[in-house]
């Protein structure tokens, strides 16, 4: 029998005439699952089936193509610009509906936020004829000879990114992860034939069986251009007022009654806050202004509001780094909600039940609108309902899954991951439930960070029976260091999570015992996956084993207390900002010393968003493209990485060596107990959380 203990949670509620099973609703979030000519294909109706299968009450899509010519945003957009996406999107709206749940679909135009690359390559495909993969490889395979991000002269002259307003004010050139783009102001007729573009694709939706559809006005996309008085700098109907600011949609939604009907339920993603305050910029909108346009809208058919905030230029308030704390956009939901007289849903970093049903009791929204949760666990729902909730693996807001998405799309058009979930996108090719082809047989995983739980669990799911030796007195690992900050504590939960599932499926956790030769070989195993992790790399730099150098992990783990030092962290990762933030938070003046030419290479844009800044206002100095040469008790000397000779000296009294970890090793002898020794993690090569559980995934799925 089903045990329910969120009662709210689960209650059913409308959108206009579609009745929705309960207040779970996943939100749009681009992954890139369609196929490469924007159809609906087996891949993604799986990604989504799994999340109704879960639970879910509405489904959602990620942002679908209306324009094939000017509204690109990536290789993999589903689409719903011509009639042959309808058969792929009518199978999506029946796997949907078998499980029980709802979906709409969510129409999106990028406006400013095209990538022309991404336009021209799609349109080139569609003209040449559509063998996707092939062409899109050739396209991208010519950018490494001609400039496509620097524009050709063709689109300086007349730009294919438009938006309510172009021209030169900064405002109005957009920047979507650091891509300048050229941008121009749409014509009239043009905006009508985009309204248009927007009314079809809601047709299709129709004709599909999907039960309504979402209009994207949110997080910078080109609805939310001309709703914005940031970005809408017209002096004619569709700009100055919040009524012509907002008239495009109301246009929209006339033209999709006209073909659809009054009936057919409409939706909209709505930023309730810019937050450009937030961020230096003196303009946008705030909650009080959202309000006014809350009312609008609904005023004009919305017959349901999706919540978010911000925009690409202010991304961190609507895709939030880990440092963001659960539920810190509630207000926003009340706010809205008591405004209007239609549904409201929000986002803002919910992560678990009880913090879900708190939200509806207390009245801050009527729908619980979640998307990386469900990248993380898409059985989130379900465990709720039937009580399992200390079973659901929480999302950590670390990024990854935004990260990957974006890399993979323009490195060749490859759907994003989740850090704590390999299964995410590729539920076709991994079962919910691995086959048991276990029978019983031992298996011995030694290290019990995310690489050694996810291994453990994934073999106890398969039917080996599986004891982890752990040395240290909790589980966790490098984990335990990153999750260290006040402010990074999400990070912890992967595997406090991996290790609640682990014990429910028999796996045996030995705290407090390092795996020698002759407690692994009493076990007999017939499998090891060694997933001892990495050890802190100190190059041999004159200095280098003074008494007052250190590496992250003691500062982190608190073996050493800094309090009112200068210290220099050599080393910009993110474990190197990361200690440095830790620091200043403690009273320390901090030195960032980097060999390359900028702070975090390679680190993704958004963490370096949220930390440098941090770390700014605390009175941090940064040293980029500078090499440590020698350390010594009251100072470092840097010499600049492209200048012979041109040292600096820079005065301190602590170095904290943060240049990453080698792989820990295992005594040689264990390893011959078996054949089958297999390197998960950082003892394989050092990496990322999603390194660690991705490659140990794999390789338990692989174990037979």
């Amino acid at each position: 029998m089903e045990k329910m203990e969120y009662p709210k949670l689960f209650e059913p509620w409308k959108i206009g005439n579609c009745v929705i099973p309960n207040r779970i609703a996943l939100t749009p979030m681009l992954m890139e699952v369609a196929e490469l000519d924007g159809t609906a294909g087996d891949r993604l109706i799986e990604y989504y089936r799994e999340r109704a299968r879960g639970g879910v009450g509405l489904i959602q899509t990620e942002v679908t193509r209306i324009s094939d010519w000017t509204g690109c945003t990536g290789p993999r957009q589903l689409s719903v610009t011509s009639d042959r996406c309808i058969p792929g999107l009518k199978k999506l709206a029946d796997a949907i509906h078998a499980e029980g749940s709802k979906i709409f679909v969510q129409l999106h135009h990028p406006g400013r936020q095209t990538y022309q690359l991404v336009v021209t390559a799609w349109k080139l495909s569609d003209i040449i004829g559509r063998h996707w993969d092939g062409y899109w490889n050739i396209f991208f395979g010519l950018t490494k000879y001609l400039d496509f991000f620097d524009m050709p002269a063709l689109h300086k002259v007349y730009p294919r990114n438009v938006s309510a307003s172009g021209g030169t004010p900064a405002a109005l050139a957009c920047t979507p992860i650091g891509n300048p783009q050229i941008v121009r102001s749409l014509s009239k007729w043009e905006i009508k034939a985009i309204e248009d573009e927007f009314a079809r694709g809601a047709y299709r939706c129709k004709q599909a069986g999907i039960d309504g559809v979402q209009l994207h006005c949110s997080h910078g996309y080109f609805l939310q251009q001309f709703i914005s008085p940031y970005t809408n700098r017209r002096t004619d109907e569709y700009g100055g007022s919040v009524e012509n600011r907002t008239r495009i949609v109301k246009e929209i939604i006339e033209k999709i009654h006209e073909l659809c009907g009054p009936d057919y339920p409409i939706s909209a993603r709505f930023t309730a806050d810019e937050y450009y305050r937030n961020f230096g910029y003196d303009q946008g909108y705030t909650i009080d202004d959202a309000v006014e346009i809350a009312k609008a809208l609904e005023s004009y058919g919305v017959q349901y509001l999706d919540l978010s905030c911000g925009t690409y230029d202010t991304m961190n308030t609507w895709c939030e780094p880990t440092s963001y704390p659960q539920g810190w956009r509630k207000e926003n939901g009340k706010r809205i909600k008591e405004a209007v007289n239609i549904p409201v849903g929000n986002t803002g970093v919910i992560r678990t039940p009880e913090q879900a049903e708190k939200l509806l009791e207390e009245g801050y929204q009527d729908v619980i609108a979640m998307a990386r949760p469900f990248l993380a666990d898409p059985y989130w729902a379900k465990k709720a309902k039937e009580g399992r909730a200390d079973e659901i693996n929480r999302c950590l807001s670390c990024l990854y899954c935004l990260e990957s998405m974006m890399g993979n799309a323009l490195a060749g058009g490859l759907p994003g991951q989740c850090a704590v979930n390999p299964r995410t996108c590729n539920e076709l090719m991994y079962p919910l439930n691995p086959p048991k082809v276990g029978d019983g047989r031992q298996v011995v995983v030694i290290g019990a960070g995310p690489a050694g739980l996810m291994a453990a669990r994934v073999c106890a799911q398969k039917g080996f029976k599986v004891t982890v030796f752990e040395k240290a007195d909790k589980v966790g690992g490098q984990v335990l260091l990153a999750a260290a900050p006040p402010q990074k504590k999400k990070i912890g939960w992967i595997t406090q999570d991996y290790k609640t599932q682990c014990e429910k499926l028999g796996v045996e956790i030995r705290l407090n015992t390092e795996a020698t030769l002759e407690n692994v070989s009493e076990l007999k195993p017939y499998a090891i996956f060694n997933a001892t992790g990495g050890t802190p790399f100190v190059p041999k730099i004159p200095g280098y084993d003074l008494p007052n150098v250190y590496t992250p992990d003691q500062i982190l783990r608190g073996d050493v207390k800094l309090e009112g030092k200068n210290v220099a962290v050599i080393g910009s990762g993110m474990t190197g900002l990361e200690t440095a933030e830790f620091l200043s938070d403690n009273g320390n003046q901090v030195s960032i010393i980097e060999m390359m030419d900028e702070i975090a290479p390679g680190t993704w844009c958004q963490h370096k968003e949220d930390v440098i800044p941090k770390l700014k206002d605390a009175g941090a100095k940064f040293y980029a493209g500078w090499k440590l040469v020698e350390i010594r008790e009251d100072s470092v000397e840097i010499e600049n990485a492209h200048i012979v000779n041109n040292k600096k000296n820079v005065p301190c009294d602590t170095v904290i060596m943060s240049l990453g970890v080698r792989p820990t090793g295992l005594d040689p002898a264990i390893t011959k107990l078996t054949y089958k020794c297999i390197n998960v993690g950082d003892a394989m090569h050092a990496g990322r959380i999603a390194d660690a559980t991705h490659t140990a995934y794999k390789a338990a799925m692989a174990l037979k």
